[in-house]
């Protein structure tokens, strides 16, 4: 007996978001579930004072796909933000990414050339030639100074641990720019919705059957009876019941403060890089889309350790996490009635552009849809 749904969307974000309206679109009937009180997953925006509170962190849309770009703008207008973050170490300010601007600040130098003899000097003197750890790659990158104010302390609260004892790939890709550009993304597309990121997920799910305040685990087999596939958003060790063990997560706890003045910070994101201050950073939301309101909401955004409970945010990818999912991987490529798809599915962090560009991708193969810009998407993103 034909089941009442084609696909049970375990999870309303992004990538299950997606799917539901392309499925939907090739006539597929579609449930989206979600244990959360609202849609959205963790680009959900809260308006609190009229102004988009990003619930979940910070989003800030970027990529150097036009197809994606142009795929994501089909739901909303997106505004030119351009994300320039600051670093405060002690009171001290400086630019991010590490550009001409930082080195100023730090040493006084001018040219790039004076940049680049400053940061070769610290290297040389540190004498690393094969890191074997976070500390001794970010060293062996930019330098003792950079490490020591704008790495060290900040990399250490989100990850909970020593630097040199943290795996050193987690920082090969740190951008260091010998120009005058506070740029954070080097993407040629970038910016924020207008209105928030609610608006895209409500379009994308418009005439879609939804549940929420639903957890699968709860309900599992009465929902698996219901659809004849299920995608599956949510973490993949979850899913085999911990089979093999539980992987590792970062998680966030996130404060809120309504304050009476229009302007805290003079910017949208400002990170705390010292260890001695508690907060990661302090998001100050209505910069996000110029906003003029006459109060302001900042968030102190504090890392901590996943149990069971809380929100699972960054997998932690080090040797022996990956070889446990691998485990799990092996089982879900045996599923033929089970998609899995999205962060927690795959167990790696991903930008909202890589999301679309996996769903599209799942999207794609599952139905079998022979567009030629899909696959564009996917091979650039």
């Amino acid at each position: 007996m034909k089941k009442k749904y084609d696909y049970l969307i375990v999870g309303a974000g992004l990538f299950g978001s997606i799917f539901a309206y392309e499925a939907n679109k090739q006539g597929k009937k579609c449930l989206v579930i979600d244990r959360r009180s609202h849609i959205g997953g963790n680009v959900y925006c809260e308006n609190v004072e009229g102004i988009n509170v990003h619930k979940y962190g910070a989003h800030i849309f970027h990529t150097s796909n036009k197809f994606i770009w142009e795929y994501i703008n089909c739901f909303a207008e997106f505004n030119r933000y351009t994300n320039s973050p600051v670093a405060n170490y002690k009171g001290e300010i400086f630019n991010l990414p590490f550009n001409m601007n930082t080195f100023n600040k730090l040493w006084g130098v001018i040219t790039p050339e004076e940049a680049q003899s400053k940061i070769n000097e610290q290297k040389e003197r540190a004498g690393i030639l094969d890191p074997k750890n976070l500390e001794e790659q970010a060293i062996s990158l930019v330098g003792i100074d950079i490490y020591n104010k704008l790495i060290k302390g900040y990399t250490e609260k989100q990850w909970g641990r020593n630097a040199n004892e943290l795996p050193a790939f987690i920082i090969k890709r740190i951008p260091v720019r010998f120009t005058y550009d506070n740029n954070y993304f080097n993407d040629k597309y970038q910016g924020i919705p207008e209105g928030g990121y609610n608006k895209i997920i409500e379009k994308m799910l418009e005439g879609i059957e939804k549940r929420l305040n639903i957890d699968f685990f709860s309900e599992r087999n009465s929902l698996e009876d219901e659809a004849e596939k299920i995608v599956f958003t949510g973490m993949i060790d979850e899913y085999y019941n911990y089979k093999f063990g539980k992987l590792q997560y970062r998680s966030l706890k996130f404060e809120n403060e309504i304050i009476n003045i229009n302007n805290y910070q003079g910017n949208a994101v400002v990170n705390y890089t010292d260890r001695e201050t508690p907060f990661t950073r302090i998001i100050e939301h209505k910069h996000f889309e110029f906003g003029t309101q006459e109060k302001t909401v900042i968030t102190r955004e504090y890392s901590s350790e996943w149990t069971a409970g809380n929100e699972p945010y960054y997998p932690v990818n080090d040797e022996k996490n990956n070889k446990l999912y691998t485990k799990y991987k092996e089982l879900s490529e045996n599923e033929s009635n089970v998609i899995f798809g999205g962060r927690l599915a795959n167990y790696k962090y991903y930008d909202m552009h890589q999301v679309i560009a996996e769903a599209l991708t799942v999207v794609t193969k599952e139905l079998n849809i022979l567009l030629k810009d899909f696959k564009k998407a996917t091979t650039n993103n």
